[in-house]
């Protein structure tokens, strides 16, 4: 994933979307249907930033739980991108979770664009969503 955000990023200045990420950097995401490994998800690009996230939900609790895991094994070992076990979430899908996708696109991503921000955030409203030690944007 480092190697892709390093190298292929910065590279992709007309609108392409890259598809089918690898199981491991997507831990939300439906396994792919026919290609093992990777999982059912596509991201849009443009001008070397990310403009948009989606993928198909995994509903499946025993492979979430194991991928949580995995996440929260990278997050011990120092990975800040990595997340935790949700319990609550994976309660929720025990219970039963129909077939779910979803979509990020929005008014942050359109900001970075506008203002040349490298990151998301950079450009987040919401100071509690910024890092400890970041100042509040100027206004």
């Amino acid at each position: 994933a480092l190697c892709f955000e390093e190298l292929c990023e910065p590279e992709l200045v007309q609108p392409t979307f890259v598809l089918d990420h690898p199981t491991e950097v997507s831990p939300l995401a439906k396994p792919h249907r026919t290609r093992p490994g990777v999982t059912e998800r596509f991201e849009l690009f443009a001008v070397g930033r990310e403009l948009a996230n989606a993928f198909s939900e995994l509903t499946d609790p025993v492979d979430q739980r194991a991928r949580f895991e995995a996440q929260a094994a990278k997050k011990a070992a120092g990975d800040e991108e990595a997340c935790g076990v949700d319990e609550d979430f994976l309660t929720a899908l025990e219970h039963g979770m129909p077939p779910t996708g979803g979509l990020g696109i929005g008014i942050d991503r359109l900001v970075m664009l506008l203002t040349d921000s490298p990151s998301i955030k950079d450009v987040i409203a919401f100071p509690l969503l910024r890092p400890e030690g970041q100042p509040a944007p100027k206004e």
